[in-house]
């Protein structure tokens, strides 16, 4: 063989162990060929590249440094050794490196770009402009891209869109375009669309790590926690060092229950980069889930530590419900609302966090103070239409009416497994849940979002744009039947062994019938406590998703008035289907209501649900640190200590509250 063609074998063998992530042989391919030829600069600058993705930065840079050597005029060999010295921490030589690769080869749409971005990020902006109009003279599409970027930093997602399929339009393979379209799709919630162009991305670059870690991400968000896992797994056969997949692959095991390799993940990420500030919030948010309180306060004060200006980690440790401010921290709070340059998002974490620490400290009245500012700003941030739970619960009486019900009595998929614990948030559902999941017959879950998934995709792609409910008269038996069974597959993922499970979310009550007409086996228990005590309970909580009602008293009032309508419908059409738990009747008297509870769920009696509070399982909700005491009675009338405060919300429950015995009832009434 002769020299030329056993160098161009050794490039293209090199080159195939590079693309397959196997560098350690492309190392011994170039060093066994530049035995030969040691003056080779391109055989040495791949060894370069080998050795980078390794880790061995600084042996990289010698041999970047050799090539320059070799080949002074070789732009490539400068592009390269710009990267070592990125992963180095040397930004003014990447820099400089850049600037003489593109001196050399001024069409070089990787060097021009690079370039202006390390600029940017170095803070040399009039420089880095400079450099992104040349590199948009290099290629016109990339101005599309950056403008892309800028709105997608601002949370102009629609227009970010617009500039992305701007640039597909014109070069459908283009991988940055495809990514970041992905990525704005994830942030809008269209997780299917994101992960068809992931997918798409992945196919064209195979060695982009980022494209399979954001292809991760947007698997875990549509709970397909497998496919996640592999796809985050290659990420990190590319990419071993870089924290933010393992802090992802940590996000995924979290939504899917496995907390210990959450927090596994997690510490990993901090062993590369100790203060990553999104793996010190996560193991936080881990830690308390599995009860690890004071470790799970020392990850969330390296997150204040790291950035004190982020408002959910304050609210973080108040919303542990034990943890006590220091007064250094409560004046940084105080500072960060007053900052007129204050993230919005923050602003509000920190005044339901400052609310929290004056209600333990007895001072209610400045405590509301700091909830209703909290409570204006947040919902002005939300879209929620008072109105539309009131329309939802017409048509849910509409459809379900005793004859509706009886003409399809066991239609659905036979299983007893789920046990629904459901009512408004913040009444006891996750006591409830706690002192069921302590019977060895039942496993605790999370809150599950398949009963709405489903109600919601009954009524998709139809010709005759029927929706849910109404779809539900049109739908034959094998349907019903489907759908029991796709409910029961689909809560598989967050069961063990145990023949029973709890599906504790609370929002479930407007789905109870859809519940007996797919799976007429269930059981289904509803949590109730006292409406002041649950609509204020819910007003003092600023909740991580969802819950767009509380956020105002008139929103609150009309919510609960529009619950307890529907649940009396459910009692009319399916007598005995659902057991009414008061959270009063469980702090007074635990023993009588676990019997209740576990008869109506057909269990026999245990002793250690009355032990609930040392079970040791994950608890996600914002009850997790009560429900790990023992039961209490300090939260019965605790809305008679904001009571003056209460007015609004008095005057639109009057009608409900006038039911209630003189103790129970308001001093205005």
């Amino acid at each position: 063989m002769n020299q030329q063609a056993q160098l161009k074998q050794a490039f293209e063998q090199a080159v195939q162990a590079l693309d397959e992530n196997v560098p350690g042989r492309a190392e011994i391919i170039l060093r066994n060929t530049l035995a030969d030829f040691p003056s080779e600069p391109n055989l040495t600058r791949l060894l370069g590249v080998a050795l980078m993705q390794q880790g061995r930065f600084k042996e990289a840079e010698e041999r970047l440094v050799q090539v320059i050597r070799m080949a002074p005029d070789f732009a490539e060999g400068y592009e390269t050794l710009a990267e070592i010295q990125m992963s180095l921490g040397k930004g003014d030589g990447a820099i400089e490196s850049l600037q003489k690769a593109v001196e050399l080869n001024p069409q070089s749409e990787y060097a021009t770009f690079r370039l202006a971005e390390i600029l940017a990020m170095a803070g040399r902006g009039s420089e880095a402009d400079e450099a992104f109009e040349k590199a948009f003279e290099v290629n016109p599409l990339r101005r599309n891209i950056v403008e892309g970027m800028e709105l997608f930093r601002v949370k102009n997602f629609d227009k970010a869109e617009k500039s992305f399929r701007a640039v597909l339009r014109k070069d459908p393979d283009n991988i940055d375009a495809l990514r970041l379209l992905g990525i704005v799709s994830i942030r809008q919630k269209k997780h299917s669309d994101a992960e068809a162009l992931l997918r798409r991305a992945v196919t064209l670059a195979p060695q982009f790590s980022m494209c399979w870690t954001n292809l991760g991400l947007a698997q875990i968000e549509q709970g397909k926690y497998v496919d996640s896992e592999f796809s985050l797994q290659k990420a990190l056969e590319l990419t071993p060092d870089d924290p933010e997949i393992y802090a992802t692959l940590a996000s995924g095991y979290v939504q899917s229950g496995r907390q210990e390799e959450a927090i596994e993940n997690y510490q990993k990420a901090l062993t590369i980069f100790g203060d990553h500030f999104p793996s010190l919030l996560g193991l936080g948010h881990a830690l308390k889930t599995i009860g690890n309180q004071e470790e799970a306060i020392e990850a969330y004060r390296n997150c204040a530590r790291v950035r004190p200006d982020y408002g959910d980690v304050f609210w973080s440790l108040a919303n542990l419900k034990t943890y006590k401010f220091t007064p250094d921290e409560i004046q940084i709070m105080h500072d960060q609302i007053n900052d007129p340059n204050v993230d919005t998002d923050s602003e509000i974490s920190f005044c339901f966090a400052l609310a929290k620490s004056y209600e333990n400290d007895e001072d209610y009245d400045r405590a509301f103070e700091f909830y209703e500012r909290g409570n204006e700003k947040k919902r002005m941030k939300v879209q929620y239409d008072p109105y539309e739970l009131e329309h939802i619960v017409d048509n849910l009486i509409e459809v379900f009416t005793p004859e509706f019900i009886k003409e399809r009595e066991r239609w659905g998929y036979p299983d007893a497994d789920p046990i629904l614990v459901l009512g408004l948030p913040r009444s006891g559902s996750t006591l409830i849940e706690q002192i069921l999941a302590s019977h060895s017959r039942v496993e605790g879950t999370s809150e599950l979002s398949d009963l709405m998934r489903i109600a919601a995709q009954s009524g998709t792609n139809r010709v005759d744009g029927l929706t849910y409910p109404q779809v539900l008269n049109v739908l034959k038996q094998d349907e019903i039947f489907e759908r029991g069974q796709d409910y029961i597959d689909q809560t598989r993922r967050q069961r063990t062994d145990r023949p029973f499970f709890i599906d504790k979310m609370p929002n479930n009550f407007s789905h109870i019938g859809l519940m007996h007409l797919i799976l007429p086996n269930a059981k289904i228990i509803d949590a109730r406590r006292h409406p002041l005590d649950s609509c204020f309970s819910c007003y003092k909580q600023l909740f991580a998703n969802g819950q767009t009602f509380s956020y105002d008293f008139f929103d609150l009032a009309e919510y609960y008035q529009q619950y307890v309508r529907i649940t009396e419908h459910w009692d009319k059409v399916l007598p005995g289907k659902v057991l009414r738990v008061n959270y009063a009747d469980v702090v007074e008297d635990l023993e009588t209501q676990a019997r209740r509870m576990l008869e109506h769920c057909d269990l026999p009696w245990e002793d250690d649900v009355l032990e609930f509070h040392k079970n040791k399982r994950a608890v996600r909700t914002a009850s997790s640190e009560q429900v790990r005491q023992p039961i209490y009675s300090k939260g019965l009338n605790y809305w008679k200590r904001f009571e003056k405060h209460l007015t609004p919300l008095i005057d639109h429950l009057e009608p409900i509250l006038e039911t209630f015995p003189n103790e129970d009832r308001p001093a205005s009434l």
